[in-house]
């Protein structure tokens, strides 16, 4: 509950700050700001389940560990914007007010009890993404994935809220419980209004967090938003999303699991084909990062399909782990493709890794380490992660999606690989990439976490 308040104050604090002159203080301001709400996160820990706002919405310690990784990508990510600084069409004062209050939007959608504070928490967290995606005002590019965002997350987000009604109108209630009894009461004679407000809810719920065949927007949208507001809506967004679905199905309807599954199951394969098979096809790094992030969330469905006591943590490590090398692959691209620009655009293409290596180790390092642990190479957070997801795939023995999933795993391989390459064996613009001090810590940082928890995953469990 603290992180909501602080984040909305502290947004309208930002903004009054965009008046000064000088636009130095917007950083460090929203940085600090983004410290106090990880504090504030942690206040309500050891208090048991709180409930706010008459029974919408609850904070627990499931709720405050993914408030914690959205917290702290968002941390990390804010930290990577220094060029806001430099560049005289930014409003940076904007941007950051507009990514403090979507994480009020996430924090809404991680919480909720009430079907209610959930649409409100979408719509939150989607409206200032639409608005950030169309940042760069003077990028077509960008203006065309503004629109269609903004066009597809509408319908969407009708669907969803059309899906509530049905639910509401088949139990009687908004709120989690409510939806709950109703379903526990007539697991034996099926309400048919119920079940068309379910898939509804869901088709809206999968079109946030870029599942097939609910995924069209993703590509053109990852790449002509600007590339740092790109790495958040792939982490942030897909974190809460998650996290939401995980608390919608485990929590309401969990007795009538054998309804919704097949379907989920079969949007999961699907995701996993369409994500993984057209990632080998892409020339632009940026546009692979679009469909791998597909690719993820095809992975991260097996665990919700699965539902079983492994589900929660699995979708816990697997947010954090993908969270962490998504930050690290575009903290390398987005100073690579500012360097190598070509006719005033920043090059995106695999060619602009060319020879990383040999002038720019520690770049090259960390672009390899993001995409060992996006492929689920072991001695990475990433092959943990896939390990718990699969793991509970297996206790429900959904064997056959586990062959499809590894298949998949293979096909990655193959494009993941190919930027490491491109960095280590091929030929190109070797000069020295500069980067901020600090740009440089939050990618160690990142590097040296993903690392870590490979290696001792363990101690993710042991924190929570």
């Amino acid at each position: 509950m603290y992180p909501i308040v602080l984040l909305s104050v502290l947004g309208i604090v930002v903004l009054y700050l965009g008046f000064l002159k000088s636009k130095s203080i917007l950083l460090p301001a929203t940085l600090l700001f983004l410290v106090v709400a990880m504090i504030g996160n942690f206040f309500e820990w050891n208090d048991g389940e709180l409930l706010y706002f008459k029974g919408m919405f609850a904070v627990n310690k499931l709720t405050l560990t993914f408030n914690a990784i959205v917290l702290f990508s968002a941390f990390m990510i804010v930290a990577m914007t220094q060029g806001f600084q430099d560049n005289e069409e930014a409003q940076p004062a904007e941007y950051f007010a507009l990514m403090l209050f979507s994480l009020v939007g996430a924090f809404m959608m991680i919480g909720f009890e009430n079907l209610i504070m959930l649409f409100l928490g979408v719509e939150i967290l989607s409206v200032a993404m639409y608005v950030l995606t169309g940042s760069d005002k003077r990028n077509l590019r960008s203006n065309e994935a503004a629109l269609k965002y903004f066009l597809m997350g509408a319908f969407a987000t009708g669907i969803m809220l059309f899906g509530i009604a049905l639910l509401y109108g088949a139990s009687g209630s908004f709120s989690l419980n409510g939806i709950e009894s109703f379903v526990t009461l007539n697991q034996r004679s099926p309400s048919y209004l119920l079940y068309a407000g379910l898939l509804l809810v869901l088709i809206g719920m999968l079109f946030k967090v870029s599942a097939a065949p609910f995924h069209f927007w993703t590509p053109d949208v990852y790449d002509g938003a600007p590339s740092i507001f790109t790495a958040f809506m792939a982490t942030i967004v897909k974190t809460a999303g998650f996290a939401a679905l995980f608390r919608l199905l485990s929590h309401s309807f969990s007795g009538i699991y054998d309804f919704w599954w097949p379907t989920l199951s079969i949007l999961t394969v699907l995701t996993l084909l369409v994500g993984n098979i057209i990632a080998v096809y892409q020339d632009s790094f940026k546009r692979m990062l679009a469909y791998s992030s597909i690719s993820h969330a095809g992975y991260l469905l097996i665990a919700l399909t699965s539902m079983t006591k492994q589900t929660e943590n699995a979708i816990l490590f697997y947010s954090m782990a993908y969270s962490f090398a998504t930050i690290c692959a575009f903290g390398v691209l987005i100073p690579v493709a500012r360097e190598k620009s070509l006719e005033g655009r920043p090059n995106e293409s695999y060619e602009a890794f060319n020879g990383l290596a040999k002038n720019n180790p520690l770049l090259a390092f960390v672009l390899t380490v993001s995409m060992l642990s996006l492929a689920g190479i072991p001695l990475t957070a990433g092959f943990w992660g896939k390990f718990f997801v699969f793991s509970s795939a297996v206790e429900r023995e959904l064997v056959w999606m586990i062959i499809v999933a590894v298949l998949m795993s293979a096909v990655g391989i193959y494009y993941y690989f190919r930027v490491i390459m491109a960095a280590y064996m091929k030929e190109g613009d070797t000069a020295t990439i500069r980067i901020a001090p600090f740009y440089k810590i939050v990618l160690i940082a990142a590097t040296l976490l993903t690392i870590l928890f490979g290696l001792a995953p363990g101690l993710f469990e042991a924190a929570m």
